[in-house]
């Protein structure tokens, strides 16, 4: 497998574009439209938070049949909150996409992103769609990625290709996300693209289990978003026999790859949290389950003490294992010992002497390494979070405003 230029439109037969709509602001980009030349094998997973936008709904209708061939996506605008007009503005955008691509609209998913509670400024958002789609193209995905991003410092997208069968298959995406950020799938947006040839059942059962690994293993504020979701398109042109079993070689070295892309995306959306100057990893290994494991490794990834910590470069492992107490994961807090980076801090749930100066090394790196190793079993888990910063606060305070 080789990283390669081109995002969602890296993949054979895509098309993208992100334009400028005017929906929040007069300087940058907010609509982008995604295109496959084929129909697509579709699968998507949504926020679990119950306030969700009509959006999620509506992709939810259009799925059903796992197919799709285009994404329109808004950004300054979460269309959440919006009663009846609210669905009423998805569908409509769903619709004239549709007409200007000459598709059914059940062909169709729109995603918004932006303030909450705020109607759809429904002409600006088709102004924009149609300024996208006369000018949808193969170098189109950094338009688009720019497009979707709210406050988001960096856009973020990457692209793979590796084997299947002697063919060599593309896997792009671009995503979004830098606050409200606790997924239980999900506090973002993600739009993958992919010429592989793969039925909508594998592509599901795949995109699901790469979103627990990636998605739903980050946070940066502990909070659950009303829009998002992450979807995964599959055009089939780059001819590999049909991946129908998720037992399959095929299919392994597919979910790796996607596994690839996800968990990339996922980390670039932690280390962009608002106002974070660090990325945190924390890995929790030798657990007796996997799901203590992931429990432990998400509670320490979403203190807010840990996270300011980081911040303040303060070596202050107690946080750590009092987050790990706290997950309600069952485990040992006599038999724990805690590394930061390369310095151990704790051993057997007591505190060592260690070096001061090695551990703020440690902390000022760009990634902040947390290891807790439980010593009762073979389990693991990563996950990924960021510092608490001055800045996540003035973000906020005037975020709506």
């Amino acid at each position: 497998m080789k990283v390669i230029e081109g995002g969602v439109t890296a993949p054979q037969g895509f098309l993208a574009q992100g334009v400028n709509a005017e929906i929040k602001y007069k300087n940058r980009r907010d609509v982008a439209v995604i295109y496959s030349a084929l129909p697509c094998q579709a699968a998507a997973v949504y926020t679990t938070n119950v306030v969700h936008a009509a959006c999620i709904d509506m992709c939810k209708k259009h799925l059903k049949n796992g197919q799709a061939q285009a994404i329109v996506i808004n950004s300054g605008n979460a269309n959440a909150c919006t009663g009846e007009q609210g669905l009423e503005n998805s569908i409509a955008v769903a619709a004239y996409t549709a007409e200007l691509l000459q598709l059914d609209p059940h062909d169709v998913l729109v995603a918004h992103t932006g303030v909450i509670g705020v109607q759809l400024p429904l002409e600006r958002v088709q102004a924009g769609v149609k300024a996208a789609v006369a000018t949808l193209s193969p170098q189109g995905s950094a338009n688009a990625a720019l497009a979707i991003m709210t406050t988001d410092v960096v856009k973020k997208e990457i692209a793979v290709q590796f084997e299947l069968s002697g063919r060599t298959v593309t896997i792009g995406a671009i995503a979004k996300g830098s606050g409200m950020i606790h997924p239980n799938m999900a506090t973002m947006l993600a739009f993958i693209t992919t010429d592989a040839n793969i039925d909508s059942r594998c592509l599901g059962l795949a995109l699901k289990s790469s979103a627990d690994l990636s998605y739903n293993m980050i946070s940066v504020d502990r909070d659950t978003s009303t829009n998002d979701m992450a979807v995964v398109l599959a055009n089939g042109l780059a001819a590999n026999p049909l991946i129908s079993d998720e037992n399959s070689p095929d299919y392994q070295a597919f979910k790796a790859a996607l596994d690839y892309v996800n968990t990339a995306l996922a980390k670039k959306i932690a280390r962009d949290g608002e106002g974070a100057n660090h990325l945190m990893e924390v890995r929790v290994v030798n657990a007796a389950e996997q799901a203590d494991a992931r429990t432990i490794a998400r509670s320490i990834t979403a203190s807010n003490l840990t996270k300011a910590a980081i911040f303040g470069h303060d070596a202050n492992w107690g946080r750590i294992l009092a987050a790990a107490g706290y997950s309600g994961a069952n485990f040992d807090p006599d038999r724990v010992d805690i590394y930061l980076g390369g310095e151990k801090m704790a051993e057997n749930g007591r505190g060592l002497k260690f070096d001061e100066n090695k551990a703020r090394q440690e902390l000022e790196k760009d990634t902040v390494t947390i290891i807790v190793d439980l010593k009762s079993g073979q389990a693991s888990a990563t996950a990924w979070g960021c510092d608490l910063s001055y800045d996540y606060v003035k973000i906020n305070a005037d975020y709506r405003t």
